[in-house]
This record gives C-alpha cells, structure tokens and sequence, in this order.
C-alpha cells in the first residue's frame, strides 16, 4: 500500500483518487506551484475548492497568496470567484485567474504558455473594463494589473527562462 492508504497498483490501473464528496480528485501532493509530487512526498497544503467568499476576502487572500510565491493556489482561489460570484463578473474573475496561472507557468518554465496565459488575462480585464465602465472594481487596480500582465509577457519572452512568482507578483489594488 502506498502512504495515501491506497493501493499502489491502484494508481497504476487507472482508478482515480476521490475527495470526501466522491469527485474526482488528485490525492498527489504539489509543490508550491501546483505541480504533482510523488505519493507520501511532503506537499504544500491545497487550497479548498468551491469556497464562496466575498470579493474583498477573494482579492485579499489572492493577494496573500501571490506574495507567498504560490500564484497556482491564488489561481484557485479566484476560480472560486468565477464559478460562485455574479454572471456580470465571471470575466473579471477569469481574467484574474489567467494572470495568476500565467504566473504559475512562467514560474514552472513554460515561457510560451505563461507569456500567451499572461497576455489573454490582460485582454479579459481591458474587454471587462471596457463593457462595464468600471475601471476599479473592489478596489482592483485593472490598468495596473493590465500593464504588469503584458510587461510580464515580455520580460519572461525575453528572459525565456523561468521567473521567480514571489518577486514576480503583482499588486492586485
């Protein structure tokens, strides 16, 4: 049996580690950018999906987040915005995702797809602005993170090596 109290033949034929509801979900410990450890390898705690918070408490825990260099955990935490808030905001919300998982990516070396995820979020955020008229949505400096996002692009195409998502993280207000 492996540390997770499975089977280790389990996870070789394909049956699939399940969450406390029944949802399909990876028991495999991540690191601090998301990425799969093997089994009974000390992880980083997971950020709990489905959390419906308001949108200070999203931002600020984001926020806490992307400070601590953990912009995939960030990502989850607005794709629970995304999901739970307002239709009228989705966009907002998923724009904000693309910026912390394009930071994931660069952080992990994929220079291609953080640059193209980085850039996508800016385009989500300028269209929301844009349709909405809003340009500081609680408190969401969305000029500011729209310039980062693509000057991030940039400097990771630039660099093409991976950045280090603590130095990296944006300011959010």
């Amino acid at each position: 049996m492996g540390s997770t109290g499975r089977r280790d033949d389990d996870r070789l034929s394909g049956v699939r580690d399940r969450d406390d509801e029944g949802r399909a979900r990876n028991a495999r410990p991540r690191d601090g950018l998301g990425r799969p450890l093997p089994y009974g390898t000390p992880g980083v705690e997971r950020q709990p999906e489905g959390v419906v918070r308001t949108p200070r408490q999203t931002v600020e825990e984001a926020q806490a987040l992307l400070d601590a260099g953990k912009p995939f955990h960030a990502h989850e935490v607005f794709e629970d915005a995304w999901k739970s808030g307002p239709e009228t905001e989705r966009t907002l919300w998923r724009g904000l995702a693309q910026l912390a998982v394009g930071l994931t990516h660069a952080a992990r070396g994929n220079v291609t797809g953080g640059a193209r995820l980085l850039r996508r979020g800016a385009g989500a955020l300028e269209e929301w602005a844009r349709d909405t008229g809003r340009r500081r949505p609680h408190g969401l400096d969305l000029a500011g993170l729209t310039a980062w996002a693509r000057e991030r692009a940039e400097a990771v195409e630039g660099a093409g090596t991976a950045v280090d998502a603590r130095e990296s993280a944006p300011r959010l207000r």
